[in-house]
């Protein structure tokens, strides 16, 4: 509980606001009686925050429920966090596809669309495309761009901490490229930009297979598989957004390049496209002997990837999502390598959230976000005490 004396009213009164919401959020309509008591704050206190949370359009004032309306008399006056004042975008940036979700302040979903994009766009042609879909989701769900209060991203490549891609195999012309400032000037909110499979891990610790874990690694399964990796339950990025990049782990020479490893003949597979490898993993179920092996092949060394990276972080549960949710026989053969390589063998799942899982990851860094600036209260206040 926060209990301030003297120092900057203003801050003391941002504070108290960021108290009355949090209670508001995270129980639902409260009347001003419920406030204090959940609050601790004074009654006075309470009903001029609460006045002032409805002047900004935070608070409202909810209906009356039918138990309230059988009571004899006036009832008391409830109030909620009013979500619907503004809203996020969590918008995935992929080779293929432009992927948006849209959320109110408290994380409901509106709506999700997705938009299939050519993969040899040239960056400028993709990022026009990328604002054509966001205008067309608002469009379909009749929101305003006005009330956007923060955008999360997710694309490949190594993203560094101000929003630049420092490099990315996956879209070449995405290397080097300011992708928060040039998004940014699309919008009058922050923009949030991460890579792509640490995303994934965000979106499946919030709402998908990884819920209640809070040391996870998500695998993207690909030509050059990514992982996203949460230690605690925060994202770990490393110096220069470069961890979990494993699809680098065959530049040690200890195994082939992709090109040779999904290859059915005794070149090179190329051009080394979705197209092509989807072929690939289409003549393996047909039971064809040489695709059979080159995805065997790709699958042993995936695995040891993973095995590597969860003996380094010795993670509780293994999220498997990209390619790997449209094979069947990934999941034993990677739970049968982590228990013969790591002391404690961490859990093995399928990702829950299927293609949705990195705009579902950029979602929760918008929310994230929102989160920071209405309901940090402890950061706040420690730094008053100080």
């Amino acid at each position: 509980m926060v209990r301030l004396t003297g120092g900057d009213p203003s801050l003391l009164r941002r504070i108290n606001s960021a108290v009355v919401l949090h209670a508001l959020r995270g129980s639902g309509p409260l009347t001003l009686t419920e406030l204090t008591r959940s609050t601790g704050l004074s009654r006075p206190t309470v009903e001029g925050v609460v006045e002032g949370l409805m002047e900004s359009g935070l608070v409202v004032e909810a209906a009356a429920g039918s138990a309230d309306a059988r009571k004899q008399g006036r009832p008391a006056r409830r109030f909620r966090f009013h979500a619907e004042s503004g809203h996020l975008l969590g918008v995935e940036i992929g080779v293929h596809q432009v992927r948006v979700l849209l959320a109110d302040l408290g994380g409901r979903m509106l709506g999700s669309y997705c938009y299939p994009v050519d993969e040899l766009l040239d960056v400028d042609t993709r990022l026009e495309r990328v604002r054509a879909g966001v205008a067309e989701s608002l469009r379909r769900a009749e929101v305003a761009r006005s009330t956007l209060w923060a955008v999360g991203v997710g694309s490949p490549g190594i993203v560094e901490a101000n929003g630049r891609v420092g490099l990315s195999t996956a879209m070449p012309g995405w290397t080097g490229l300011a992708l928060g400032e040039r998004l940014g000037r699309s919008f009058k909110c922050p923009v949030l930009v991460e890579n792509d499979a640490n995303a994934a891990a965000l979106g499946e610790h919030w709402l998908g297979a990884a819920r209640g874990n809070d040391d996870v690694v998500f695998v993207m399964a690909g030509l050059s598989p990514g992982a996203g990796s949460l230690i605690g339950g925060r994202l770990h990025r490393g110096f220069g957004g470069a961890a979990g990049e494993i699809g680098a782990l065959h530049l040690l020479g200890r195994e082939a390049t992709p090109e040779r490893l999904l290859s059915t003949t005794d070149r090179p597979l190329d051009p080394l496209d979705e197209v092509a490898v989807t072929r690939v993993f289409s003549l393996a179920r047909e039971g064809d002997a040489r695709a059979t092996e080159a995805v065997r092949r790709f699958l042993r060394r995936l695995v040891h990837d993973v095995a590597a990276l969860a003996l380094a972080l010795d993670p509780e549960l293994v999220v498997l999502g990209g390619w790997a949710t449209g094979l069947d026989d990934v999941v034993e053969p990677l739970r049968d390598a982590l228990a013969r390589y790591c002391l404690r063998p961490p859990r093995v799942a399928l990702s829950a959230l299927g293609e949705e899982a990195v705009a579902t990851g950029a979602l929760r860094l918008a929310l994230d976000h929102v989160e920071e600036q209405l309901f940090a209260v402890d950061r706040t206040a420690a730094a008053v005490l100080r």
